[in-house]
């Protein structure tokens, strides 16, 4: 397991850098420029900046600089150097993305537990309902929650339980007590569509584990039904979820971007989103291989977790 890890990570280099490389040529492809905004900058004023920071330069030439470095200023993404912001004055991309890092690992990581905890339990209990009125209202609920985006059910969250009921907070962010209640509203509404697949297909896993053979012989030794059940059919059903849940926490990093925004909350997504609007190429590069790297690790994460939860794996 461990020589599969390695071997996943090395390859993982590669695919950082293709990831990089794309993502540099089509920010710069994209018109405009980090100095080109609402307020007009003297052309001679304009022509330093481009060449202080490279923006002269063929674009073959500016990725290689941005990956090596330069030898006057050194740098370079092969030692760790995410490079200056362009837009946010004496600010390194690494210090932004460090401020915003607590707050996106928070949201993104209570989201997605929230997800797994309540999509497993409204999985199963269709399962053991599978077609009455509890399965049809649940699967009728997970429909819903794939059919509305977070774009969608944000505001009409803030809509109810801020404006009009006045429950819950609807924007910001206060660090001195990391409130909860500040954080309710915009994991719930990350979370919604991850429960809604989650319970989908721990519902279909739960069906066909309770008609297995270890099942069978588990209630044939006369086991009570409470430990058939959670005992022996949920680690063979929950196999299909933690499969899944790998790419899953990949999506809800992604849809942090518009919940961020959305709920106005200091996270990456947030960053991301003002660093594309302001053409901020340095902060958007830095965003994308954090990003990138944390899927590559998530993925290979939910990977080992399967092969330790399910013996055939191991032994293929």
């Amino acid at each position: 397991m461990l020589a599969q890890a390695v071997r996943r990570l090395a390859l993982a280099i590669p695919t950082l850098l293709a990831i990089v490389a794309a993502a540099f040529v089509l920010m710069h492809l994209a018109p405009g420029g980090p100095f080109t905004k609402e307020r007009q900058v003297p052309a001679e004023i304009e022509r330093r900046l481009e060449a202080e920071y490279g923006l002269d330069l063929p674009i073959g030439q500016q990725l290689l600089r941005y990956l090596v470095g330069t030898k006057e200023r050194g740098g370079g993404l092969i030692r760790g150097d995410l490079g200056p912001s362009m837009t946010y004055k004496d600010k390194n991309v690494a210090d932004i993305i460090a401020e915003g890092a607590p707050t996106s690992a928070i949201l993104g990581v209570s989201a997605m537990a929230l997800a797994l905890l309540i999509g497993t339990f409204l999985g199963v209990i269709a399962a053991l309902r599978q077609n009455k009125a509890q399965d049809y209202l649940i699967m009728a609920l997970a429909i819903a929650g794939v059919c509305l985006p977070p774009l969608v059910v944000g505001p009409i969250m803030q809509l109810l339980f801020g404006m009009q009921w006045q429950l819950l907070p609807t924007a910001g962010l206060h660090r001195d007590e990391y409130g909860v209640r500040y954080l309710i509203l915009p994991v719930f509404t990350l979370s919604l569509p991850i429960i809604a697949v989650v319970s989908r297909l721990m519902r279909a896993s739960m069906i066909e584990a309770l008609r297995s053979n270890p099942i069978r012989t588990a209630r044939a030794k006369g086991l009570p039904e409470q430990q058939v059940i959670w005992r022996h059919a949920l680690p063979i059903a929950i196999l299909p979820v933690v499969s899944y849940a790998g790419p899953a926490l990949a999506g809800v990093m992604a849809g942090s971007f518009v919940i961020e925004t959305v709920f106005a909350l200091p996270g990456i997504g947030k960053q991301f989103v003002l660093a594309a609007q302001q053409r901020d190429y340095t902060l958007v590069m830095g965003v994308v291989l954090i990003y990138s790297f944390l899927i590559i690790l998530l993925n290979l994460a939910a990977d080992l977790t399967y092969r330790m939860l399910d013996p055939r794996s191991r032994a293929a």
